[in-house]
């Protein structure tokens, strides 16, 4: 956190650090209530859309209470739900599970199958037209902060440096953004947000996480069902591995077929991307897929910790709002909703405070405006979710969070104590000695690909020479630290190839691929040493999604 000092300071009423969701719901509904507000929208990716990664069936619940005409004005959202079907793999068979049984706050009546990036695109225009300042190719690197001060905005990134963070020509400084209030939208696992949780001691339980991989297919007309929606549990992760897979049939042909992997794995040889190959390669995945064509590729960490994980949102300033507050509802896979929805209620909490001449103060009523909107009945709902599913595995976990929603259902309220998560997830991992370790087959190239194939097709863009985003606060531990007691666990649970470990003068030696990041944010969580830090990399750097 820093002050501004010799840099330019742009000022605002309110400045919202994402354009995601939460962020553009926010602002529009900010301008849709006090249509005088000055509102900021700051956004590092190259377009609008260009970092957004959901898988995506929505709930319309947010959308409804946003822009309730959002059919009429024509939201490019796709096909609606027709079936919701949850399945249980073994190695070969398939089992569907009746949906007579599946727990109510498991369904998602009137859902809608949605590009989230194409939808986000659209919000932006929503935001624009009301006045919104939307910038993309702005990374925000730092909170601008003076002293033990409250927040009082931003600072954006530096453009034009190379690799040592020397001034490249054409060189530009970043600015100091102020508002009277900041609101962090920046999705799970932002820098900012993991700065502000951190130094205003926001934290609750420890967030827990999954890595969900994600691709787009377009598959033959005969094999489409627009609508379709299937969940999977059981193959290809083992019980002890908490995740599932998922098939949606979207529009034109295009199915998005996925694997959320929790990253509270305990095997350091696992890895999410390989099982996510060999998730496509099931009889029931494969049959679909076959005779398609891979279009997109992209992978993106999601939360996963539920009620108990939600910090404090407010602090002096400004607020949290969406994935960088954790509203992911992990039973039924959903977070869209509530990450609009909490842009709804903090847009309300600032403005009015703003209306009352208040400014870069604590908003104390923030917290509860964001969760009247239906999202602390939602998520206490399933508090206990997550929490059964680490400790009993996949099987027995399945089963008692089924018994557990069913009871709750019925009676009005869970028979169990509200459950803690305990340790962090990358405490999880054993290691490599106690461990019998795992061996993927190759690709076939036709259902299965590689991670240089894959990352192909997230339209990544990074100048090879500005400064690594991923730093190391320490370089000698990933080969003194991690290679002996996790056999340096970095190559395998990065999606894109990040990392390496390479040989020189026959020493292990520790690689960073930086420009093949696709900015799941990963790296920065699952490290055993906690020595890796994401921060933001020049703006307009990193993936550049369609249709995702």
């Amino acid at each position: 956190m820093a002050e501004a000092g010799n840099r330019e300071t742009i000022s605002t009423d309110v400045l919202i650090v994402g354009a995601g969701p939460a962020g553009l719901s926010a602002a529009i509904r900010l301008k849709q209530r006090n249509p005088d507000l000055s509102v900021t929208v700051v956004e590092k990716s190259a377009e609008i859309g260009g970092h957004i990664l959901s898988g995506a069936v929505m709930d319309p619940a947010g959308l409804d209470a946003l822009l309730p005409d959002w059919r009429n004005k024509g939201a490019p959202v796709g096909p609606s739900v027709t079936a919701d079907t949850y399945h249980y793999l073994t190695e070969k068979g398939d089992i569907a599970v009746p949906h007579a049984l599946v727990p109510p706050q498991m369904q998602t009546p009137g859902a809608v199958i949605v590009s989230l990036g194409r939808l986000v695109q659209w919000l932006g225009e929503e935001a624009s037209g009301l006045g919104v300042d939307i910038f993309p190719m702005t990374a925000a690197v730092d909170v601008l902060r003076s002293g033990d001060g409250p927040v009082r905005g931003v600072i954006t990134g530096d453009l034009g440096r190379d690799r040592e963070g020397n001034p490249k020509p054409g060189f530009a400084e970043g600015i100091a953004l102020e508002a009277k209030y900041t609101l962090i939208a920046e999705g799970a696992r932002g820098s900012l947000a993991k700065a502000i949780i951190g130094e205003f001691a926001l934290g609750k339980e420890p967030q827990k996480y999954g890595l969900g991989i994600k691709e787009v297919w377009e598959i033959p007309a005969e094999k489409h069902h627009a609508g379709q929606v299937d969940h999977y549990l059981g193959f290809p992760l083992d019980n002890g591995t908490a995740g599932g897979g998922f098939v949606y049939h979207a529009e034109d042909r295009k199915l998005y077929v996925g694997l959320v992997t929790y990253l509270d794995y305990e095997d350091p040889t696992l890895s999410p991307f390989d099982e996510f190959q060999r998730f496509k390669l099931h009889p029931s995945i494969a049959r679909i897929l076959e005779g398609g064509t891979r279009v997109s590729y992209g992978a993106r960490a999601v939360t996963a910790g539920g009620w108990q994980s939600v910090p404090s949102l407010a602090f002096p300033g400004g607020g949290l709002i969406g994935c960088a507050a954790g509203f992911m509802n992990a039973p039924r896979l959903k977070a869209i909703h509530n990450a609009i929805l909490s842009g709804i209620g903090a847009a309300d909490a600032v403005g009015e405070a703003i209306a009352a001449g208040r400014q870069h103060d604590l908003v104390a009523d923030f917290a509860d405006r964001i969760f009247a909107t239906g999202i602390e009945r939602e998520l206490k709902a399933v508090a206990n979710a997550k929490p059964l599913w680490s400790r009993l595995g996949t099987v027995a976990g399945s089963l008692a969070i089924g018994a557990d929603l069913w009871v709750a259902s019925i009676f009005g309220r869970s028979p169990l104590k509200l459950t803690k998560h305990g340790a962090p997830d990358y405490t999880r991992l054993r290691r490599r000695k106690d461990v019998p370790g795992r061996t993927y087959a190759r690709p076939d190239g036709r259902l299965s690909f590689d991670r240089a194939s894959s990352v192909f097709l997230a339209n990544i863009a990074h100048d090879e020479d500005q400064p690594i985003h991923l730093r190391l606060a320490d370089p000698s531990v990933p080969v003194r630290e991690n290679l002996p007691k996790y056999g340096e666990p970095a190559p395998l649970y990065c999606p894109a190839g990040v990392y390496e470990i390479a040989k020189e003068d026959g020493q292990p030696v520790f690689r960073i691929h930086a420009a093949n990041c696709v900015h799941c944010k990963t790296c920065d969580i699952k490290d055993p040493a906690q020595n890796i830090t994401w921060v933001p990399p020049e703006g307009g750097s990193g993936p550049n999604y369609s249709g995702m």
